[in-house]
């Protein structure tokens, strides 16, 4: 039975990182509720973002990311060590964004990295306590500044 819920505990982890995405992607930042816990930390400055305590972190997000009319989250190579009630994850990331220009084409750039996270398992299941985003690359036409 140990086996089937360390498998269990490592899908319902993957779950949690994917349902990150796609809460970014769809603009859907409330349901980052069941991505986070309340008290979580987010650190998201390597990409010249901010960092704090999830709340503050969320409402930013969905200030932020509506200036860019373009963008995909994509979450690969999972790397997940569980210790019962605590577990670690390391995962790459890639991120195309578009932004606004003059004219009426979008201009792309591109960033590549990591999410190191600490998960707890709650009630509710599995949600990420700790959050630090490391960029690793960017490449194409970088915003001169950060929008908001």
């Amino acid at each position: 039975m140990a086996d089937l819920q360390a498998i269990s505990d490592r899908l319902d982890i993957e779950d949690v990182l994917t349902r990150y995405a796609w809460a970014i992607d769809s603009g859907e930042f409330d349901e980052l509720d069941d991505v986070f816990t309340l008290d979580a930390f987010v650190d998201y400055t390597s990409a010249g973002g901010i960092k704090g305590q999830y709340p503050e972190v969320k409402a930013w997000l969905a200030q932020v990311l509506p200036h860019f009319p373009a963008y995909q989250h994509l979450v690969t190579n999972k790397d997940i060590r569980i210790d019962g009630d605590k577990a670690t994850s390391r995962c790459g990331f890639y991120n195309p964004m578009g932004q606004p220009t003059k004219g009426e084409a979008l201009s792309f750039f591109f960033v590549g990295g990591e999410y190191h996270d600490q998960l707890v398992r709650t009630p509710a299941g599995w949600r990420i306590s700790q959050r630090i985003e490391k960029s690793v690359w960017t490449d194409g036409n970088l915003p001169a500044t950060p929008p908001a």
